[in-house]
């Protein structure tokens, strides 16, 4: 997400206008063939990593909200310039590591779990470029299968892939520096780019500065474009592919928006509260759960949110709705999480 702590604030009434005048809104419903998977009996099946950004910190949390592991981030860069700690974090295919990525810092960075420290970084601390080695306001980090790195360097209007041993780009999709939408050539501010379980990369557009509903696109491990479509909201961030091949974006907005989408740009089914406990205030990503459920970080209420799709309700969550904290129970901006796969093993004594 661009500029997530400090974004140009995509209110209601903005909103609202700016998809009236393209044929869209935000009060689109659901298809009733459509039907959301989701239980409230087991609402997370198992243990939650959290980028806790405001406090400078990664967090593993289990079902019951005990925290069993967690590593503060260095956020020490050049004078006067100032980090808040890990936008995303994401396990690495071995599940030994984790990506991160710190937009304020211009780095990404894989994090060995055992040693609690960074075992390699891409990026010149504080410093926005493009020149090898540079980043401009990097976004969600991934380790592909083959030890690759890829990420949307949204400043920089690009996607790339970084190969951590030779420091290099081995693949890019957009123009450095040209800001427009035409995938894979040319893309207008990207913040996402999710790889799918057979190689390819859904990206996500923001259309940064025009005040449009944003694209999702879904790119080729080789580069072709297969598909593009607009989405209905403002700001969309961070879409990725469930797995029944439809597609999960949030609106990055206030009040916040979930939306699932067929990948011929058809909604499906559609979550926005405007006021109470299941109202969401610039939610940065949702990621689908083994039980249909719905992960949603929900970054300016400081806290992460379980959504069952079948009732639309929050059936559980970690955080206290608008109240920030670090002490157990609290965040501070959460602003990505990922899912603890199965037999992932940390330090007996790190618990805190």
């Amino acid at each position: 997400m661009f500029n997530r702590l400090k974004p140009r604030r995509a209110t209601l009434l903005g909103a609202l206008l700016a998809a009236s005048a393209f044929g869209f809104t935000q009060q689109s419903h659901a298809a009733a063939t459509y039907h959301p998977g989701g239980t409230a009996v087991d609402p997370l099946p198992g243990n939650l990593l959290i980028a806790d950004r405001g406090n400078n910190r990664l967090l593993v949390v289990t079902p019951d909200k005990r925290i069993i592991w967690s590593m503060p981030i260095p956020v020490h860069g050049p004078k006067g310039v100032h980090s808040h700690g890990a936008d995303d974090a994401f396990f690495t295919p071995d599940h030994k590591h984790i990506t991160v990525n710190d937009e304020d810092d211009q780095t990404v960075g894989i994090i060995s779990i055992a040693k609690k420290r960074f075992v390699w970084m891409y990026g010149h601390k504080g410093v926005k470029g493009s020149k090898p080695g540079y980043l401009n306001t990097p976004d969600d980090a991934y380790q592909l299968a083959n030890g690759n790195v890829v990420l949307a360097d949204i400043g920089n209007d690009r996607v790339i892939v970084i190969n951590p041993k030779t420091n290099r780009i081995v693949q890019q999709f957009g123009t450095t520096g040209v800001r427009y939408h035409a995938p894979p050539e040319k893309l207008n501010a990207p913040n996402g780019a999710l790889p799918t379980p057979n190689g390819n990369f859904i990206v996500t557009e923001i259309d940064w500065g025009y005040g449009h509903p944003g694209f999702i696109d879904k790119i080729s491990s080789k580069g072709k474009l297969l598909w593009s479509f607009r989405s209905q909201t403002i700001y969309p961030s961070d879409a990725n592919q469930m797995p029944d091949g439809n597609i999960l974006v949030v609106g990055y907005t206030n009040p916040g928006v979930i939306d699932i989408y067929s990948p011929q740009g058809k909604l499906l089914w559609h979550y926005r509260k405007l006021y109470g406990a299941g109202a969401l205030d610039h939610p940065s990503i949702a990621l689908p759960l083994s039980n249909g459920n719905l992960l949603v970080s929900d970054d300016w209420d400081n806290r992460v949110v379980v959504i069952d799709p079948k009732t639309k309700k929050i059936v559980w969550q970690y955080g206290h709705k608008g109240v920030k904290g670090a002490r157990p129970g609290y965040l501070n901006i959460p602003d990505g999480m990922d899912m603890v796969p199965a037999g992932v093993k940390f330090p007996a004594n790190s618990n805190q």
